[in-house]
């Protein structure tokens, strides 16, 4: 089984690696993203245990590499790279709490009340408050946060969210 396993480490390394090459540059350049996320995040964690096989079969070669400048350096420099790019959000200086956008807007919105949504999806408070009744938020009123008539239904934000996006008249 060990031999198996470490025949199959560099392949498996190699195809995961260009999966999560090909995601990757996809989803930095927002093509395709709702194809790609789910295939970049899952892969990638598969990529772990080849790598640790990889890793493992080629243990002697790969700790010549620290008694190396090169791989202090190449390490250093990673380590900075990400750390630039993840201080703003663990400093909170990003100008947003950090965190998906998406769900930061959806905050926001179930913060509010009907008569505040109502014009951006095109209905009168009425008609929304209506529609919600509806869909089952039987603690809908003109008045009242999204969130609270939610959690007073016995719902979820969430479903909220999709009763309200069902909602929208086009232009």
């Amino acid at each position: 089984m060990p031999s198996m396993l470490s025949r199959y480490a560099t392949p498996f390394t190699t195809g995961l690696f260009l999966v999560s090459l090909i995601s990757g540059i996809a989803l930095f350049f927002h093509w395709g993203t709702a194809a790609f996320r789910e295939m970049h995040e899952w892969l990638s964690m598969v990529l772990i245990l080849p790598f640790v096989l990889h890793v493992w079969k080629n243990w002697r070669p790969f700790l010549m590499y620290f008694k190396r400048l090169q791989m202090a350096l190449a390490l250093s420099i990673c380590l900075i790279a990400g750390l630039i790019f993840a201080w703003p959000a663990i400093t909170g200086t990003s100008g947003q709490a950090g965190g998906n956008p998406a769900f930061a807007m959806a905050g926001i919105v179930t913060g509010g009340t009907p008569s505040q949504l109502a014009p951006l999806l095109g209905q009168s408070e009425e008609t929304v408050v209506a529609k919600l009744k509806e869909q089952g938020f039987s603690a809908a009123e003109p008045g009242r946060k999204l969130e609270e008539i939610a959690t007073a239904s016995g719902k979820q934000p969430i479903e909220m969210m999709a009763a309200l996006a069902a909602m929208r008249v086009n232009p």
